[in-house]
């Protein structure tokens, strides 16, 4: 079906793109192969970056995303194209499955991220331990609390649309939420505090 590189999870930079329209999507629920694949282009992308955000980069990414995109097409006779974006629905099936996965207890590894090129070394050196730190404290979230944090702060999901998508009253959106976000400041302001001291 596809075949993304596993650094995809940089899809979301820089806004949204507008959902499909109306239209290609009754052609979707009535099965339409090129319709479904026009579907698949849009949003393989986010897909690929929620979920290896949530379980790190790997063959295995793919084929959940291969497996997202089959339950997908096999339930979109029931989606209605008048309510919630495909995006929000599409992703609803990607976190349950990635939940699943990690209840599992299936061990994923998690890729470095590539240096970005022609810069310093120093300048090199820094962005890479701020990426591993970052990434570190994504990983250090629990389940429940990464989940929440991915599709908020890197998919700006809204807490009512994360609420729908993950059938969780507003409250423990939120308060999942508060927490994952202080963990993560935490941990990023911890390896910050080490980087100034060893420089001092």
């Amino acid at each position: 079906m596809m075949k993304r590189a596993a650094g995809a999870e940089d899809a979301s930079a820089g806004g949204r793109r507008p959902e499909l329209d109306r239209a290609l999507l009754l052609r979707c629920r009535d099965r339409d192969p090129t319709a479904f694949q026009a579907f698949v282009v849009r949003y393989e992308r986010l897909v690929f970056a929620v979920l290896s955000q949530m379980l790190g980069h790997g063959p295995h990414v793919e084929d959940l995303a291969q497996e997202t995109f089959l339950r997908a097409y096999l339930a979109f006779p029931r989606f209605d194209p008048d309510g919630a974006p495909p995006s929000r629905w599409l992703l609803t099936i990607a976190a349950r499955l990635a939940l699943n996965e990690k209840r599992r207890g299936s061990p994923r590894a998690r890729a470095a991220p590539e240096p970005p090129e022609s810069v310093d070394p120093e300048t090199e050196r820094g962005r890479h331990e701020l990426g591993r730190a970052i990434e570190r404290a994504i990983s250090q979230l629990s389940d429940e609390h990464r989940v929440v944090f991915v599709l908020a702060e890197l998919e700006q999901m809204t807490v009512p649309e994360i609420a729908d998508a993950l059938e969780l009253n507003s409250n423990t959106i939120y308060s999942r939420l508060r927490t994952a976000r202080q963990q993560f400041d935490d941990a990023v302001a911890r390896h910050r505090a080490r980087d100034v001291w060893r420089f001092r």
